[in-house]
């Protein structure tokens, strides 16, 4: 089922247009031969000929929020579209978004979109496009398909090859390599810009007078297109900081310099991420806090037993942005306790910490199907949507993932029923996150278990050797019968793009990452593993990223209470030799 379309966000009164889809994501274009449609889909969209004025066009398939506040935050107002004639009247056209190149063409082709995107590229009018918005100019994709593209740039989007251990999807900071010189990635060169995508477009003597950079994932793919007015960009400018606000306002104000300040260290390769996160419930007063467990225990161990309270969510994300977070994560550990939707400060702490903070921002908790006291049923499908209108990302799936891969490994079946299944079939499996929470059991012998079992690089409490990682459900209170390693294979396989592996027994410690666990599931998969619980010490840092191949490190407390800042944790890592954004 396709999420149902977001409210409109307001109209702005001062002519760009924005055209939003969902992504997964050169000759002229020819003229369409398809039919026109009335679509199902609600499109908002009113042209405009004021050139501080940008027209969005928004049915629902993801995180649009972030590029109506950057391109507000850059002092543009925004229109939203309702027909393809706005696409033809608009002054500029930019075209960003997330989820599936199918579900995207079957909207565009149905409304009558496709047709005024063609005939708008054609003109040379100055358009945009961001990351599906660049996969759809080509030929076809094999994404769910062959699926055929508006056939403006010759060539076929395909997935990336995990045959050889890649780690699918290409998720976070990587460098450009500029073979064009364009006024949109002036003061560019030598910088991080986020990636979040599974297909690509590869170079070839068809389509290379089309392309104006080049990223390398493995192999050499297009990540940026520039012929005439017409531009678009695999990577997300609106979730790249302050060096994407450039490339936007590159775009949108014609008279800009696109002067920058180089990168104090020049950017090659995909980064190291590391990554702020923000444990969010209700204190006793009623009031959203960020708090930290020990061992996932939020209260203070003192006669008040009062939540920790660390400080705002809104205010410590702001300013983790600021330090140079790669990513913040928000755990809404009140979820399970009640219904997200109706979750309604939550939702307010995503709206207003994505004005603020232009980095890719998770959120978890509760995301799950639900039936209300009055009988109404919503699908976790219908939560994530609600999550994603409110300014998120990314989702966190935790205790509904386990139950769908104990289904999965007893059955052998994917139904697609499950909340993992739905929302990645919808929004892409790099959209979705699946948090691992267990705890280390040891034994003495491999045989001991079913499980998957490592030899440990410390010996358990009666000199064991071995050990496994038994999952929990219900914020670790509830173990269930099914190992880290095995939870991962099988998420993977449902539909996971990404793996926060957490560690209960390290939670609170400040002892360093379990590098045993986090060898072993990084080891086991092909999507991008996050390192969490534990960390204490910038060395932590190093560590797991050179011991293990962990994609991001994720810390909390030591962040929250000054411990160690963030830049203190790049730093070293640049001294210790580790790709990072700076």
């Amino acid at each position: 089922m396709q999420p149902p379309p977001p409210q409109p966000q307001g109209a702005m009164a001062t002519g760009a247009a924005i055209l939003t889809v969902p992504c997964s994501a050169g000759r002229r274009p020819k003229r369409s031969s398809q039919r026109r449609g009335a679509g199902s889909a609600s499109l908002s969209v009113r042209a405009s000929s004021d050139a501080n004025t940008v027209t969005l066009l928004d049915y629902g398939a993801g995180n649009v929020r972030s590029v109506r506040n950057a391109i507000r935050h850059l002092g543009f107002g925004i229109r939203d579209v309702r027909s393809p004639e706005d696409i033809l009247a608009a002054d500029r056209l930019v075209f960003p978004g997330v989820g599936a190149f199918g579900s995207a063409m079957d909207v565009l082709n149905s409304t009558g979109m496709a047709d005024a995107l063609r005939e708008y590229v054609q003109r040379d009018r100055p358009f945009l496009g961001i990351c599906l918005g660049l996969q759809l100019l080509f030929d076809s994709s094999e994404e769910n398909g062959p699926v055929s593209g508006l056939g403006v740039i010759p060539g076929v989007v395909r997935r990336f090859d995990s045959s050889k251990g890649l780690i699918v999807p290409h998720i976070g900071w990587n460098a450009l390599e500029i073979t064009k010189d364009t006024q949109l990635l002036q003061g560019v060169d030598g910088h991080h810009v986020y990636f979040v995508h599974s297909y690509h477009a590869l170079p070839s003597d068809a389509n290379k007078d089309w392309i104006s950079s080049i990223c390398n994932y493995a192999d050499s793919f297009i990540s940026s297109i520039s012929m005439g007015n017409i531009q678009a960009v695999q990577f997300h400018p609106e979730k790249s900081g302050a060096t994407g606000l450039s490339i936007l306002k590159n775009f949108l104000s014609a008279n800009s310099s696109g002067a920058k300040a180089p990168a104090r260290r020049k950017a090659s390769k995909l980064a190291k991420r590391v990554i702020a996160c923000l444990d969010v419930r209700s204190n006793d007063n009623g009031d959203l806090v960020v708090t930290k467990g020990d061992q996932y225990d939020v209260r203070d161990h003192t006669s008040s037993k009062e939540v920790r309270n660390l400080g705002k969510p809104v205010d410590l994300a702001s300013q983790y942005y600021i330090d140079g977070a790669d990513e913040v994560s928000f755990l809404n550990i009140t979820g399970f306790r009640d219904f997200p939707l109706g979750d309604l400060p939550m939702l307010e702490v995503l709206r207003c910490a994505s004005e603020k903070v232009f980095v890719p921002l998770t959120v978890g908790g509760g995301i799950r199907d639900f039936t209300d006291a009055n009988g109404r049923y919503y699908s976790s499908l219908e939560v994530a949507s609600e999550y994603f209108r409110s300014g998120a990302d990314k989702i966190s799936i935790g205790s509904d993932a386990v139950y769908a891969a104990e289904a999965f490994l007893q059955t052998g079946v994917k139904t697609g029923k499950s909340s993992l299944e739905q929302i990645s079939s919808i929004y892409g499996n790099q959209a979705v996150v699946v948090s691992i929470d267990p705890r280390r059991v040891y034994v003495n012998s491999p045989e001991d278990v079913p499980f998957k079992t490592v030899k440990v690089s410390s010996k358990g409490p009666s000199g064991e050797e071995y050990a496994w990682y038994q999952c929990t459900v219900s914020g670790g209170r509830d173990s269930r019968p099914i190992g880290a390693y095995e939870l991962a294979k099988a998420v993977e396989e449902l539909g996971a793009g990404e793996i926060l592996l957490n560690c209960i027994d390290c939670d609170g410690q400040g002892c360093g990452f379990d590098i045993d666990l986090v060898k072993m599931v990084s080891d086991a998969v092909t999507i991008p593993v996050i390192a969490s619980s534990g960390a204490g010490a910038v060395e932590h840092f190093s560590e797991v990223f050179e011991k293990t191949n962990a994609s991001a490190a994720l810390a909390a407390g030591i962040f929250h209470r000054k411990e160690v800042p963030i830049v203190a944790v790049k730093e070293h890592l640049v001294d210790a030799g580790v790709e990072v954004r700076v």
